[in-house]
């Protein structure tokens, strides 16, 4: 929508990106737990982790998303289009492509962020490792020890994705079209 400029819809588009990405996932969640059933609308712990998580998420996506497409030359456009493929063929085989190859990294360090947010998923009384954490210092009072537990808990979640991550860039990498010599 914002690549498009559709008039009606990107200043709403733009409205939810700003509003997203500018306010903390925990003041998003305090909003949607403990200030929609003021106005009557309930929605459980879970439910209102993953609106919370999916809304923050889904702008950050967006955004570079949109820049990955933005970053694609204007002389690719017109080439395809000057080879007669109509407007969905030229974003879904020359676009897209292209865009995906530049947006990966951004992508793939917003989900590595996300993961890392439903560390606050605590607040709306979902029991999330942070949330088992804090139970098991309060148990057994063994803060190091859980704390440590924690960070490595956290490690064999993360690391495996980032380690995937850099291994599918690499190899969109080798291909992109950016490696050849203009010449």
């Amino acid at each position: 929508i914002r690549y498009r400029k559709i008039p009606f819809l990107l200043p709403l588009s733009t409205a939810y990106v700003e509003l997203s990405r500018n306010t903390p996932l925990l003041v998003q969640l305090f909003f949607l737990y403990f200030g929609l059933p003021k106005a009557g609308i309930h929605i459980s712990g879970e439910t209102c982790a993953a609106v919370g998580l999916t809304f923050l998420g889904g702008s950050y996506m967006a955004e570079a998303l949109r820049s990955g497409i933005e970053s694609v030359p204007v002389s690719q456009y017109e080439s395809a289009a000057a080879l007669g493929l109509t407007e969905h063929q030229i974003f879904r085989f020359v676009l897209l492509p292209q865009a995906f190859t530049v947006s990966l990294p951004p992508l793939c360090a917003n989900v590595l962020f996300l993961i890392k947010e439903t560390s606050v998923f605590s607040v709306c009384a979902v029991p999330d490792l942070m949330y088992i954490a804090k139970d098991l210092i309060g148990l057994y009072y063994k803060t190091d020890e859980t704390l440590w537990m924690l960070v490595i808990s956290y490690l064999i979640i993360l690391l495996p994705i980032s380690a995937g991550a850099s291994l599918l860039e690499r190899r969109l990498h080798h291909g992109s079209y950016r490696d050849t010599d203009p010449v």
